[in-house]
Protein backbone atom coordinates (compact mmCIF):
# COMPACT_ATOMS: atom_id res chain seq x y z
CA UNK A 1 0.00 0.00 0.00
CA UNK A 2 1.36 3.03 -0.93
CA UNK A 3 2.03 5.31 2.28
CA UNK A 4 0.27 8.49 1.13
CA UNK A 5 -3.21 6.35 0.27
CA UNK A 6 -6.29 7.67 2.07
CA UNK A 7 -8.03 4.63 3.77
CA UNK A 8 -11.22 3.33 2.23
CA UNK A 9 -14.15 4.54 4.45
CA UNK A 10 -15.32 2.46 7.50
CA UNK A 11 -18.94 0.88 6.28
CA UNK A 12 -20.81 0.92 9.29
CA UNK A 13 -23.16 -1.58 10.69
CA UNK A 14 -26.79 -0.52 10.62
CA UNK A 15 -28.39 1.31 13.69
CA UNK A 16 -25.01 2.66 14.56
CA UNK A 17 -24.12 3.87 16.87
CA UNK A 18 -25.67 2.63 20.09
CA UNK A 19 -25.50 3.22 24.02
CA UNK A 20 -23.67 1.55 26.38
CA UNK A 21 -24.91 2.50 29.96
CA UNK A 22 -23.55 1.25 32.93
CA UNK A 23 -24.42 -2.27 33.61
CA UNK A 24 -25.91 -1.43 37.81
CA UNK A 25 -27.16 1.80 38.98
CA UNK A 26 -24.69 4.74 39.78
CA UNK A 27 -25.07 7.94 41.62
CA UNK A 28 -26.74 10.47 40.37
CA UNK A 29 -25.27 14.36 41.32
CA UNK A 30 -23.27 17.18 39.73
CA UNK A 31 -19.20 16.08 39.62
CA UNK A 32 -17.30 19.14 40.27
CA UNK A 33 -14.35 19.67 38.23
CA UNK A 34 -10.94 21.23 39.34
CA UNK A 35 -9.07 24.19 38.17
CA UNK A 36 -7.05 21.75 36.47
CA UNK A 37 -9.54 19.71 34.84
CA UNK A 38 -11.39 22.59 33.18
CA UNK A 39 -8.58 24.56 31.38
CA UNK A 40 -9.26 26.08 28.14
CA UNK A 41 -6.41 24.20 26.03
CA UNK A 42 -8.13 20.78 27.55
CA UNK A 43 -11.06 21.16 25.96
CA UNK A 44 -11.07 18.23 23.46
CA UNK A 45 -10.60 14.16 23.32
CA UNK A 46 -7.83 12.27 23.93
CA UNK A 47 -7.90 9.36 21.59
CA UNK A 48 -6.47 6.02 21.07
CA UNK A 49 -5.86 3.46 18.72
CA UNK A 50 -5.18 -0.50 19.42
CA UNK A 51 -4.67 -2.59 16.25
CA UNK A 52 -5.38 -6.22 16.83
CA UNK A 53 -4.34 -9.11 14.44
CA UNK A 54 -7.08 -11.14 16.15
CA UNK A 55 -10.60 -9.63 16.77
CA UNK A 56 -12.27 -9.68 20.84
CA UNK A 57 -15.91 -10.82 20.73
CA UNK A 58 -17.92 -7.50 20.41
CA UNK A 59 -20.64 -8.95 23.17
CA UNK A 60 -17.41 -9.35 25.37
CA UNK A 61 -16.07 -6.13 25.21
CA UNK A 62 -20.11 -4.24 25.45
CA UNK A 63 -20.63 -6.25 28.59
CA UNK A 64 -17.44 -5.61 29.83
CA UNK A 65 -17.40 -1.70 28.95
CA UNK A 66 -20.66 -1.97 30.81
CA UNK A 67 -19.82 -3.09 33.61
CA UNK A 68 -16.36 -0.62 34.22
CA UNK A 69 -18.35 2.35 33.72
CA UNK A 70 -20.13 1.43 37.01
CA UNK A 71 -17.02 1.91 38.68
CA UNK A 72 -16.33 4.62 35.76
CA UNK A 73 -19.50 6.28 36.00
CA UNK A 74 -18.50 10.24 35.38
CA UNK A 75 -17.64 8.91 31.91
CA UNK A 76 -21.14 7.53 31.28
CA UNK A 77 -22.96 11.07 32.09
CA UNK A 78 -22.72 14.27 29.76
CA UNK A 79 -20.34 17.91 30.42
CA UNK A 80 -22.16 21.07 30.99
CA UNK A 81 -21.38 24.43 32.25
CA UNK A 82 -21.79 24.74 36.17
CA UNK A 83 -24.56 26.25 37.92
CA UNK A 84 -22.63 28.40 40.07
CA UNK A 85 -19.95 29.51 37.61
CA UNK A 86 -20.38 30.13 34.13
CA UNK A 87 -16.79 29.82 33.25
CA UNK A 88 -16.27 26.84 34.89
CA UNK A 89 -17.38 23.21 33.55
CA UNK A 90 -18.81 19.95 35.69
CA UNK A 91 -19.87 16.22 35.04
CA UNK A 92 -23.81 15.77 34.89
CA UNK A 93 -23.24 11.58 36.04
CA UNK A 94 -26.59 10.94 34.93
CA UNK A 95 -25.92 7.21 33.66
CA UNK A 96 -27.13 7.63 29.98
CA UNK A 97 -23.76 5.70 28.73
CA UNK A 98 -21.04 5.76 26.24
CA UNK A 99 -21.26 6.48 22.74
CA UNK A 100 -20.24 2.53 20.69
CA UNK A 101 -20.27 2.06 16.98
CA UNK A 102 -19.46 -1.17 14.79
CA UNK A 103 -17.96 -0.67 12.03
CA UNK A 104 -16.01 -2.50 8.83
CA UNK A 105 -12.93 -1.10 6.62
CA UNK A 106 -11.82 -3.82 3.92
CA UNK A 107 -8.38 -3.74 4.85
CA UNK A 108 -6.09 -6.23 6.75
CA UNK A 109 -3.24 -5.33 10.13
CA UNK A 110 -0.43 -5.90 7.78
CA UNK A 111 -1.30 -2.61 4.93
CA UNK A 112 -1.64 -0.87 8.02
CA UNK A 113 1.41 -1.20 9.78
CA UNK A 114 3.80 0.24 7.27
CA UNK A 115 1.20 3.59 6.66
CA UNK A 116 0.93 3.78 10.46
CA UNK A 117 4.57 4.78 10.83
CA UNK A 118 4.21 8.51 9.30
CA UNK A 119 0.89 11.01 9.89
CA UNK A 120 -2.03 9.80 8.19
CA UNK A 121 -5.23 12.33 8.22
CA UNK A 122 -7.46 9.60 7.29
CA UNK A 123 -6.63 7.55 10.12
CA UNK A 124 -9.57 9.49 11.86
CA UNK A 125 -11.93 7.09 9.57
CA UNK A 126 -11.45 4.44 12.71
CA UNK A 127 -13.44 6.84 15.29
CA UNK A 128 -17.57 7.28 15.02
CA UNK A 129 -17.94 11.64 14.62
CA UNK A 130 -20.11 12.63 16.92
CA UNK A 131 -22.22 15.76 15.32
CA UNK A 132 -22.75 18.25 17.86
CA UNK A 133 -22.88 22.15 18.40
CA UNK A 134 -20.23 22.12 21.22
CA UNK A 135 -17.32 20.89 22.88
CA UNK A 136 -19.84 20.79 25.91
CA UNK A 137 -22.25 18.01 23.64
CA UNK A 138 -19.89 15.46 22.89
CA UNK A 139 -20.48 12.59 25.35
CA UNK A 140 -17.25 12.32 27.43
CA UNK A 141 -16.49 8.22 26.01
CA UNK A 142 -16.59 7.60 22.54
CA UNK A 143 -15.66 3.88 21.28
CA UNK A 144 -15.39 2.54 18.04
CA UNK A 145 -14.39 -1.38 16.68
CA UNK A 146 -13.44 -1.42 13.30
CA UNK A 147 -13.19 -5.23 11.85
CA UNK A 148 -10.84 -5.85 9.03
CA UNK A 149 -10.81 -7.91 6.61
CA UNK A 150 -7.89 -9.96 8.07
CA UNK A 151 -9.97 -10.97 11.14
CA UNK A 152 -8.47 -8.31 12.92
CA UNK A 153 -9.70 -5.23 14.53
CA UNK A 154 -9.18 -2.40 15.31
CA UNK A 155 -10.36 -0.53 18.57
CA UNK A 156 -10.13 3.16 18.71
CA UNK A 157 -11.34 5.61 22.19
CA UNK A 158 -11.78 9.16 22.79
CA UNK A 159 -12.38 10.49 26.00
CA UNK A 160 -12.70 13.85 27.35
CA UNK A 161 -9.70 15.54 28.53
CA UNK A 162 -10.99 17.62 30.87
CA UNK A 163 -12.24 14.37 32.84
CA UNK A 164 -9.37 12.40 32.67
CA UNK A 165 -5.43 12.94 32.23
CA UNK A 166 -3.29 10.47 30.50
CA UNK A 167 -2.52 8.63 33.44
CA UNK A 168 -6.17 8.83 34.16
CA UNK A 169 -7.68 7.70 30.64
CA UNK A 170 -4.49 4.68 30.85
CA UNK A 171 -6.09 3.70 34.25
CA UNK A 172 -10.03 3.72 32.57
CA UNK A 173 -9.01 1.32 29.81
CA UNK A 174 -6.45 -0.90 32.26
CA UNK A 175 -9.03 -1.51 33.95
CA UNK A 176 -11.61 -2.12 31.06
CA UNK A 177 -9.29 -4.38 29.82
CA UNK A 178 -9.10 -6.30 33.05
CA UNK A 179 -12.79 -7.22 33.06
CA UNK A 180 -12.68 -8.19 29.37
CA UNK A 181 -10.17 -10.86 30.55
CA UNK A 182 -11.97 -11.58 33.91
CA UNK A 183 -14.84 -10.32 34.13
CA UNK A 184 -15.91 -11.57 37.62
CA UNK A 185 -12.77 -9.97 39.03
CA UNK A 186 -12.24 -7.07 41.53
CA UNK A 187 -10.75 -3.85 39.95
CA UNK A 188 -6.98 -3.92 40.93
CA UNK A 189 -7.20 0.12 41.00
CA UNK A 190 -10.55 1.57 42.23
CA UNK A 191 -11.09 5.06 40.95
CA UNK A 192 -10.97 8.24 43.25
CA UNK A 193 -13.63 10.31 41.52
CA UNK A 194 -13.61 13.29 43.75
CA UNK A 195 -11.51 16.96 42.38
CA UNK A 196 -12.35 18.78 45.53
CA UNK A 197 -9.10 17.45 46.67
CA UNK A 198 -7.26 20.03 44.69
CA UNK A 199 -10.20 22.87 44.90
CA UNK A 200 -8.68 26.39 44.88
CA UNK A 201 -8.29 27.85 49.07
CA UNK A 202 -10.24 30.81 49.97
CA UNK A 203 -9.18 33.43 49.10
CA UNK A 204 -6.72 32.49 46.77
CA UNK A 205 -2.76 32.30 47.74
CA UNK A 206 -0.65 33.18 44.96
CA UNK A 207 2.78 33.09 46.29
CA UNK A 208 4.50 31.66 43.05
CA UNK A 209 5.12 33.24 39.20
CA UNK A 210 4.11 30.14 37.15
CA UNK A 211 5.77 31.15 34.13
CA UNK A 212 3.21 28.63 32.67
CA UNK A 213 0.31 30.03 33.25
CA UNK A 214 1.79 33.87 32.76
CA UNK A 215 2.26 35.91 30.04
CA UNK A 216 5.81 37.17 29.36
CA UNK A 217 6.60 40.85 28.80
CA UNK A 218 6.38 41.17 24.44
CA UNK A 219 8.98 42.54 22.02
CA UNK A 220 7.10 45.02 20.24
CA UNK A 221 9.01 44.56 17.20
CA UNK A 222 8.86 40.83 17.29
CA UNK A 223 5.37 39.67 15.59
CA UNK A 224 5.92 36.05 16.41
CA UNK A 225 2.12 35.22 16.20
CA UNK A 226 1.59 36.86 13.16
CA UNK A 227 4.19 34.50 11.78
CA UNK A 228 3.28 31.31 13.17
CA UNK A 229 -0.02 31.86 12.36
CA UNK A 230 0.81 32.60 8.43
CA UNK A 231 2.54 29.00 8.69
CA UNK A 232 0.56 26.09 7.48
CA UNK A 233 1.06 22.77 10.08
CA UNK A 234 2.03 19.86 8.46
CA UNK A 235 2.13 16.86 10.56
CA UNK A 236 5.30 14.76 10.90
CA UNK A 237 7.35 12.14 12.75
CA UNK A 238 10.59 11.22 13.59
CA UNK A 239 12.24 8.56 15.32
CA UNK A 240 15.09 8.94 17.91
CA UNK A 241 16.67 5.77 17.80
CA UNK A 242 18.69 4.49 21.07
CA UNK A 243 21.73 5.63 19.51
CA UNK A 244 20.44 9.18 18.52
CA UNK A 245 19.65 9.35 21.98
CA UNK A 246 22.87 8.47 23.50
CA UNK A 247 24.40 11.09 20.70
CA UNK A 248 22.20 14.05 22.34
CA UNK A 249 23.01 12.83 25.93
CA UNK A 250 26.85 12.87 25.03
CA UNK A 251 26.85 16.97 24.56
CA UNK A 252 26.00 16.81 28.16
CA UNK A 253 28.04 14.42 29.72
CA UNK A 254 30.28 14.80 32.03
CA UNK A 255 29.06 18.27 32.43
CA UNK A 256 25.63 17.39 33.04
CA UNK A 257 23.64 14.12 33.41
CA UNK A 258 19.65 14.08 31.82
CA UNK A 259 17.19 12.03 31.23
CA UNK A 260 15.81 11.17 27.93
CA UNK A 261 13.18 13.40 27.96
CA UNK A 262 15.41 16.15 28.93
CA UNK A 263 17.78 15.55 26.31
CA UNK A 264 15.16 15.56 23.40
CA UNK A 265 12.57 18.30 24.89
CA UNK A 266 16.20 20.59 24.88
CA UNK A 267 16.56 19.16 21.25
CA UNK A 268 13.41 20.22 19.84
CA UNK A 269 13.53 23.44 21.68
CA UNK A 270 16.42 24.41 20.28
CA UNK A 271 15.45 23.06 16.81
CA UNK A 272 12.34 24.64 16.37
CA UNK A 273 13.48 28.14 17.43
CA UNK A 274 16.27 27.37 15.05
CA UNK A 275 13.99 26.34 12.23
CA UNK A 276 11.69 29.91 12.19
CA UNK A 277 14.56 30.98 9.96
CA UNK A 278 13.62 34.50 11.54
CA UNK A 279 15.73 37.08 13.17
CA UNK A 280 14.89 37.01 16.39
CA UNK A 281 16.09 39.77 19.27
CA UNK A 282 19.17 37.42 20.97
CA UNK A 283 17.16 38.40 23.94
CA UNK A 284 13.75 37.60 23.14
CA UNK A 285 12.67 35.05 26.05
CA UNK A 286 11.09 31.89 24.55
CA UNK A 287 9.49 29.15 26.34
CA UNK A 288 8.92 25.37 26.02
CA UNK A 289 5.73 23.92 28.09
CA UNK A 290 5.50 19.99 28.83
CA UNK A 291 3.27 18.63 31.59
CA UNK A 292 4.60 16.94 34.80
CA UNK A 293 2.62 14.82 37.10
CA UNK A 294 1.51 16.19 40.30
CA UNK A 295 0.47 13.68 41.88
CA UNK A 296 3.35 12.55 43.89
CA UNK A 297 3.98 16.26 44.87
CA UNK A 298 0.50 16.66 46.51
CA UNK A 299 -0.13 13.26 47.45
CA UNK A 300 -3.56 12.62 45.50
CA UNK A 301 -5.50 9.98 46.60
CA UNK A 302 -4.43 6.40 44.54
CA UNK A 303 -7.03 6.02 41.49
CA UNK A 304 -7.16 9.46 41.03
CA UNK A 305 -8.08 9.75 37.22
CA UNK A 306 -8.82 13.41 37.16
CA UNK A 307 -5.96 15.74 35.65
CA UNK A 308 -2.94 15.71 37.77
CA UNK A 309 -0.59 17.97 35.79
CA UNK A 310 0.59 20.83 35.72
CA UNK A 311 2.85 23.07 32.36
CA UNK A 312 6.21 22.97 33.48
CA UNK A 313 7.93 25.94 31.77
CA UNK A 314 11.64 26.08 30.83
CA UNK A 315 12.58 29.67 29.89
CA UNK A 316 15.58 31.03 27.87
CA UNK A 317 16.73 33.90 25.61
CA UNK A 318 17.27 33.08 21.92
CA UNK A 319 20.67 33.58 22.37
CA UNK A 320 21.86 31.22 25.48
CA UNK A 321 19.47 28.29 23.55
CA UNK A 322 20.89 28.05 20.11
CA UNK A 323 24.22 29.20 20.30
CA UNK A 324 27.11 26.86 20.74
CA UNK A 325 27.07 23.08 19.99
CA UNK A 326 25.71 21.23 22.82
CA UNK A 327 22.68 21.04 24.67
CA UNK A 328 24.13 22.16 28.04
CA UNK A 329 21.97 24.93 28.95
CA UNK A 330 18.41 23.84 27.30
CA UNK A 331 18.78 20.62 29.26
CA UNK A 332 19.50 22.60 32.61
CA UNK A 333 16.50 25.53 32.29
CA UNK A 334 14.17 22.04 31.13
CA UNK A 335 15.88 20.54 34.56
CA UNK A 336 14.94 23.38 36.79
CA UNK A 337 11.62 23.54 35.54
CA UNK A 338 10.80 20.31 36.55
CA UNK A 339 12.42 20.80 40.26
CA UNK A 340 10.24 23.69 40.52
CA UNK A 341 6.77 22.22 40.14
CA UNK A 342 7.86 19.24 42.18
CA UNK A 343 6.76 21.46 45.41
CA UNK A 344 3.42 21.39 47.04
CA UNK A 345 3.26 24.88 47.61
CA UNK A 346 3.98 25.37 44.20
CA UNK A 347 0.86 23.24 43.26
CA UNK A 348 -1.64 24.82 45.47
CA UNK A 349 -0.64 28.04 44.43
CA UNK A 350 -0.90 27.63 40.41
CA UNK A 351 -4.10 25.95 40.97
CA UNK A 352 -5.34 29.07 42.70
CA UNK A 353 -3.89 31.60 40.21
CA UNK A 354 -6.31 29.45 37.81
CA UNK A 355 -9.32 31.27 39.88
CA UNK A 356 -8.15 33.93 37.64
CA UNK A 357 -10.57 33.37 34.83
CA UNK A 358 -9.28 36.61 32.81
CA UNK A 359 -8.20 35.13 29.50
CA UNK A 360 -5.38 35.49 27.40
CA UNK A 361 -3.94 34.43 24.13
CA UNK A 362 -0.16 32.73 24.86
CA UNK A 363 1.77 31.54 22.20
CA UNK A 364 3.97 28.55 22.96
CA UNK A 365 5.81 25.39 22.37
CA UNK A 366 4.24 22.25 23.45
CA UNK A 367 5.89 18.31 23.59
CA UNK A 368 2.74 16.94 24.17
CA UNK A 369 0.80 16.59 20.48
CA UNK A 370 -2.57 16.95 21.67
CA UNK A 371 -2.00 20.48 22.71
CA UNK A 372 -2.50 22.94 19.87
CA UNK A 373 1.23 25.12 19.00
CA UNK A 374 -1.27 27.88 20.29
CA UNK A 375 -2.55 27.87 23.88
CA UNK A 376 -5.15 30.25 24.36
CA UNK A 377 -6.95 31.50 27.40
CA UNK A 378 -4.00 31.38 29.88
CA UNK A 379 -4.62 33.55 32.85
CA UNK A 380 -2.99 37.26 34.22
CA UNK A 381 -0.90 36.35 36.52
CA UNK A 382 -2.33 38.42 39.99
CA UNK A 383 1.26 37.70 41.69
CA UNK A 384 1.55 41.87 41.67
CA UNK A 385 -1.59 41.97 43.99
CA UNK A 386 0.12 39.60 46.33
CA UNK A 387 2.86 41.36 47.90
CA UNK A 388 2.54 40.11 51.44
CA UNK A 389 3.96 37.02 49.90
CA UNK A 390 8.07 37.19 50.65
CA UNK A 391 8.17 34.10 47.96
CA UNK A 392 6.48 36.38 45.45
CA UNK A 393 9.81 38.30 44.49
CA UNK A 394 11.24 34.97 43.60
CA UNK A 395 8.61 32.91 42.47
CA UNK A 396 10.42 29.36 43.95
CA UNK A 397 9.68 28.25 47.22
CA UNK A 398 13.11 27.56 49.84
CA UNK A 399 12.69 23.96 48.52
CA UNK A 400 12.60 24.42 45.08
CA UNK A 401 15.73 26.89 45.00
CA UNK A 402 17.89 24.33 46.71
CA UNK A 403 17.16 22.11 44.16
CA UNK A 404 18.22 24.28 41.25
CA UNK A 405 21.25 25.26 43.63
CA UNK A 406 21.85 21.66 43.51
CA UNK A 407 21.82 20.98 40.00
CA UNK A 408 23.98 24.62 39.42
CA UNK A 409 26.74 23.22 42.01
CA UNK A 410 26.67 19.34 40.31
CA UNK A 411 27.30 20.75 36.56
CA UNK A 412 29.94 23.57 38.69
CA UNK A 413 31.86 20.56 40.31
CA UNK A 414 31.93 18.42 37.24
CA UNK A 415 33.18 21.26 35.47
CA UNK A 416 36.16 21.73 38.20
CA UNK A 417 36.76 17.92 38.48
CA UNK A 418 37.59 18.01 34.20
CA UNK A 419 40.10 21.45 34.44
CA UNK A 420 41.92 19.50 37.35
CA UNK A 421 42.00 16.68 35.10
CA UNK A 422 43.36 18.53 32.63
CA UNK A 423 46.12 19.86 34.92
Amino acid sequence: MSKSLELPDCIYIPGQPVTIPPSAPTPKHSLYLSNLDDQKFLRFSIKYLYLFKKSVSLDILKSSLSRVLVDYYPLAGRLRTSSVDDHKLEVDCNGEGAVFAEAFMPITAEELLEPSKIPNKSWKKFLYKVEAQSFIDVPPLIVQITSLRCGGMILCTAINHCICDGIGTSQFLHAWAQLTTTPEAELTILPFHWRHVLKPRDPPVVKFRSPGYTVTNPIPQVELLKFLQSQPLVPTSFTFSPSHVLLLKKQCVPLLKCTTFEALAAHTWRSWIRSLDLTLPSNLVVKLLFSINIRTAVNLPKGYYGNGFLLGCAESSVKELVEGDNLRHGVRVVQEAKARVNDEEYVRSTVDLLEDKRLLSLTVTSLDGNWSQQISNHQRSIISNNKKSPQAATGRSRETRNREREIKMETRNREQKIERDKK
